[in-house]
């Protein structure tokens, strides 16, 4: 598939190995975020953007949603990567609310990734630690699998990155 593009912004790798994938089962041009512009992508007719989640962004969307009116005639497929399980339909929809409201026929799938505390840079640390007392701060009974797993993978890390999760995305793509 020659007229498809994967674009990514990978902080800690987990978006770069999807966007690999991806790239792989689809024969297609991978290109990081800093490599890209609107002029480079409007040679493809389907563009796939990875970024990783931070407090809901998709980190590096940018590059494709403020030009998105030079790219409205394009296939747009965005992948984000966080560590929920993304099992909770209000948790994908906020994602989808705040990063495309007001864009049209972009197609959104969920990836999870990983998460270890250990090799977070300073900033991030501090984020996460914020988050953490957060998540502390709900009662033990109220916690739900989501908020146990997220405080547990504070002491041991986790990775849920797995080829199997681009199977549906490669699939829809495939189908366009």
């Amino acid at each position: 598939m020659e007229n498809i593009a994967v674009v990514y912004e990978s902080r800690y790798g987990s978006t770069k190995k999807y966007a690999q994938w991806i790239a792989q089962d689809l024969g297609c041009t991978l290109i990081e975020t800093k490599d890209a512009t609107v002029e480079k992508l409007k040679i493809f007719d389907t563009i796939i953007y990875g970024g990783w989640l931070h407090a809901g962004n998709i980190k590096g969307f940018k590059v494709i949603s403020k030009d998105i009116d030079k790219l409205k005639d394009k296939n747009i497929v965005v992948f984000s990567v966080g560590c929920s399980t993304g099992e909770r339909e209000e948790d994908i929809k906020a994602i989808e609310e705040m990063n495309f409201k007001g864009l049209q026929d972009i197609k959104h799938f969920y990836l999870r990734g990983a998460f270890n505390y250990k090799n977070l840079n300073m900033i991030d640390k501090v984020m996460m630690n914020i988050l953490k007392i957060k998540l502390k701060g709900i009662k033990e009974g109220d916690r739900d699998e989501d908020i146990k797993g997220m405080l547990e993978a504070y002491i041991n890390p986790i990775n849920f990155t797995n080829k199997d999760n681009v199977r549906s995305l490669v699939s829809y793509v495939r189908n366009l």
